[in-house]
């Protein structure tokens, strides 16, 4: 036990997390290196260059004839994601904190580190990129020194892509970070950190050992759900899976028990022995909570179940996904989907096509908001539609962020601007070093869920860095904004909104509408209203055939007489056709600039 660490990877977005990963690997001839990210097996995480899973991979590495064995879990950089990186620091005793010498500290290398620190990890600073012309060493030593007040020793200096410095990195893991604590004899103790789905052998779990051992065939349960199994295979996790036939305290394993039904398996739970069980699980992470609230329909209503069946597999493989059945008018039956946040719900969205093969439909993402009625009752809506009717609301509160920005001090004035016009509160600002500052500002939540990263990104060239965390439910005018197709309601498309924007999101609505719905045999009425009073208007006209054509000449009476024909035939066709609205334009809503 004492010859085994276990540590993660974290840093912001993009700072090379996953680039020293495969350098550490090489380096310990784990495998060889064919192509870059190595861990990031997802084809959505190399299109995109981004981290999305936590990846655990076992390495073994000799120094002075002693064999040590690293277990390394990769992490996600991006703010979406921090609940893998949650899970990840709970079954490690250690942390490289990576941080990219051309850019600095950023929010969300910030906001992990707090993470880290409460779980008591060592830390062990890491400057990747030295290697770049832009690289600014001395400055991000300045950074993290005031960061964490650690020595100017302690920080080490590395380059991914040449592989610079990555022997200090393996040695200071085994010097600095402790080896895990536990009793080798005590009932047997392990905490769930993820599990995949294999379509051949169920669900496979991956733990991480506090107390005892397992071997191969034990009888295991699971303690919150209380299911008892056999423990077919177990072994450790490499490139591939390893079996073993005994795993002790502070390894990081997996195990397959032919366990089929996805409910069985909670991440966060406890792998004990069902003869001399534990007295009390393990405390897991914290619960996570959905931010972004989006309806899930599936193109073909005939594919309602082989939606449910996808979700679940794809919720075992990324636990911070929820989801509850719900029906719309007019889209059929579906599920009212939580996610972290946008980049999230993108994700889940592709993973669905590409893994599942699914066509589905996304509505309007939109947050909770709590709603209180004149008897001082309280209920949570996550949807517009389940609003109470307005005669019997109170008040609504909406949830606000506590957001932090760090950016270049140029960019101060076009980044409070946007903030501002976001219905944001400047809380403070301070200079981190040189030309760098952090902001802090309160915005509602309902602002920043659908465009609000990418024009922080464009408008600071992309060196504004963004991290949140929900504070507190304020009340607020809120308005209930609804879309009518020729009077009738399209709920998939309603929005709440604040009273003031609603009038102008309305217009813009209707007239991206009004591009984007192809065009009938009849006139189709666009409206936008807020209770009875529609606030917007536009029609979309007809598709007609010249029905004067053959009139060349002749009396006025017979081309008006072709004409009303026309015309009553078309207002019959408007009592019984009915408008399909395309995929497009639900996603049009989210691109309104």
């Amino acid at each position: 036990m004492n010859n085994i660490r276990n540590f993660c990877i974290i840093a912001h977005i993009d700072h090379g997390k996953s680039t020293i990963a495969d350098r550490l690997l090489e380096k310990t001839n784990t495998i060889q290196i064919t192509e870059g990210q190595m861990l990031d097996d997802m084809d959505l995480e190399k299109e995109r260059g981004i981290t999305i899973k936590s990846h655990a991979i076992q390495m073994e590495y000799e120094r002075d004839g002693q064999k040590y064995i690293l277990n390394l879990i990769d992490t996600p950089g991006h703010v979406d994601f921090s609940y893998e990186v949650s899970r990840s620091i709970a079954a490690c005793e250690g942390a490289l904190l990576v941080v990219d010498a051309t850019q600095g500290v950023q929010a969300q290398t910030i906001s992990n580190l707090y993470m880290a620190i409460d779980h008591d990890l060592e830390i062990i600073p890491v400057i990747n990129k030295i290697d770049m012309p832009a690289a600014m060493p001395d400055e991000v030593e300045d950074e993290i020194i005031e960061l964490i007040g650690c020595d100017r020793s302690d920080i080490l200096r590395a380059s991914g892509r040449t592989g610079e410095g990555v022997q200090e990195i393996l040695d200071a893991v085994v010097d600095r970070i402790p080896c895990p604590k536990g009793n080798p004899d005590a009932p047997l103790q392990a905490l769930i950190f993820d599990s995949v789905f294999n379509s051949f052998r169920g669900i496979i779990a991956y733990y991480k050992i506090l107390n005892g051992s397992i071997k191969k065939g034990d009888k295991v349960k699971f303690f919150n759900t209380g299911m008892e199994y056999d423990a077919d295979e177990i072994g450790v996790l490499k490139m591939d899976m390893v079996p073993r036939n005994e795993m002790t305290t502070g390894e990081v394993g997996y195990i397959i028990s032919g366990i089929k039904d996805a409910k069985e398996v909670k991440v966060g739970d406890t792998i004990t022995h069902v003869d001399t069980p534990c007295d009390k699980a393990i405390e897991g992470f914290q619960e996570v909570k959905p931010m972004v609230f989006a309806g899930v329909y599936p193109v073909d209503p005939a594919d309602y179940e082989n939606l449910r069946a996808s979700l679940e597999k794809l919720q075992l493989n990324d636990a911070s996904l929820t989801f509850m059945p719900e029906s719309s008018v007019a889209l059929g039956f579906g599920f009212r989907c939580g996610f972290l946040g946008l980049l999230h719900m993108e994700i889940v969205q592709e993973r669905l096509d590409r893994e599942f093969d699914m066509d589905v439909i996304t509505t309007v993402p939109n947050v909770s908001y709590m709603v209180y009625d004149k008897q001082g009752g309280a209920k949570e809506v996550h949807n517009p539609s389940g609003l109470p009717d307005p005669t019997f609301i109170d008040h609504i509160e909406e949830p606000y962020i506590k957001a932090t920005i760090i950016t270049d001090a140029n960019y101060i004035g076009p980044i409070m601007k946007l903030c501002l016009d976001k219905r944001g509160e400047l809380v403070n600002q301070e200079y981190v070093s040189g030309n760098r500052v952090e902001l802090h500002f309160m915005i509602p939540l309902g602002e920043i869920v659908i465009d609000f990263y990418d024009k922080l990104k464009s408008i600071s060239k992309g060196y504004a860095s963004f991290d949140y965390h929900v504070d507190s439910f304020r009340p607020s005018r809120l308005a209930k904004l609804d879309i009518l197709l020729n009077g009738e309601p399209v709920d998939a498309l309603s929005t709440l909104t604040h009273y003031d924007n609603a009038v102008t999101f309305g217009r813009r609505m209707c007239e991206k509408l009004k591009e984007l719905i192809p065009r009938q045999q009849f006139d189709i009425a666009i409206q936008a209203a807020i209770g009875g009073k529609i606030v917007a208007r536009e029609t979309i006209k007809c598709v007609r055939k010249d029905v004067t054509a053959k009139c060349y000449g002749g009396d006025v009476s017979r081309k008006r007489k072709l004409l009303e024909k026309q015309k009553k035939g078309k207002k019959r066709m408007k009592q019984i056709g009915n408008v399909e609205v395309p995929q497009k334009a639900f996603l049009a809503v989210l691109k309104l600039d």
